[in-house]
């Protein structure tokens, strides 16, 4: 339980206020969220004025809380299927999303292409990732005080062991995500990382540590008019 509080805070005063700046105005656009979870943040969108909101979920479980979400959205559809598997349909979309589910998947250069083709000319593709600093060697368990950046230009597969059980996912360099945008196509416009604000957060200690390594890398690329 600690651990799921951590994560959680984590998520709302790292990456959510830097994804909430990247995507800016939303209005009357049509989106796309690849790993959407419970659609939580997906209502909060519709809600902000996005035209059509469409997320896509792997995990039974999630797809029916995002139905629960959505519920009330009739411009609001979650589609159960895995992100490398989804329909993409050409130049449906004026932005694409996805939020810490890019590094589970294994070819991001086939996903990259994919959604390329989904983007209407000049939409945008906005992502967070997991920072390679963080999976490059991962601590099994615990709260970590020190962290040890290892085998970082070793790509590939990781564990990592969380609430009891093994998570699988991709350890990429900061480089291999920005060369597998430009490759599919994008105009990689804008790089982030998720220093602290220290608005963000009530507690001094947690705002020094989260100061010590960034966390999560955001993403930005944008299809050619």
């Amino acid at each position: 339980m600690l651990r799921r509080q951590w994560q959680e805070n984590a998520n709302d005063t790292l990456e959510k206020p830097v994804i909430s700046q990247l995507l800016g105005d939303i209005s009357d656009q049509h989106i796309l969220d690849l790993g959407c979870g419970d659609a939580g943040y997906g209502a909060e969108l519709l809600d902000k004025g996005c035209s059509t909101y469409v997320g896509i979920e792997g995990s039974r479980n999630m797809v029916e809380a995002a139905s629960s979400s959505l519920a009330a959205y009739s411009n609001g559809t979650v589609v159960h299927t895995m992100i490398e598997d989804y329909t993409y349909p050409p130049d449906a979309y004026d932005l694409v999303l996805s939020r810490l589910a890019i590094h589970y998947l294994q070819d991001i250069e086939h996903v990259f292409r994919c959604i390329h083709q989904t983007l209407k000319p000049s939409g945008r593709l906005i992502f967070s990732v997991e920072h390679p600093v963080i999976t490059s060697t991962l601590q099994p368990s615990g709260t970590r005080t020190n962290w040890v950046v290892d085998h970082y230009f070793n790509e590939g597969y990781r564990e990592q062991q969380w609430l009891g059980g093994t998570v699988h996912k991709y350890h990429r360099t900061v480089e291999a995500y920005f060369r597998a945008m430009q490759k599919a196509g994008f105009i990689v416009e804008q790089l982030r990382e998720s220093k602290p604000v220290r608005e963000h957060f009530t507690n001094d200690e947690t705002y020094e540590r989260r100061l010590r390594i960034p966390l999560f890398l955001f993403l930005v690329g944008r299809k050619n008019a």
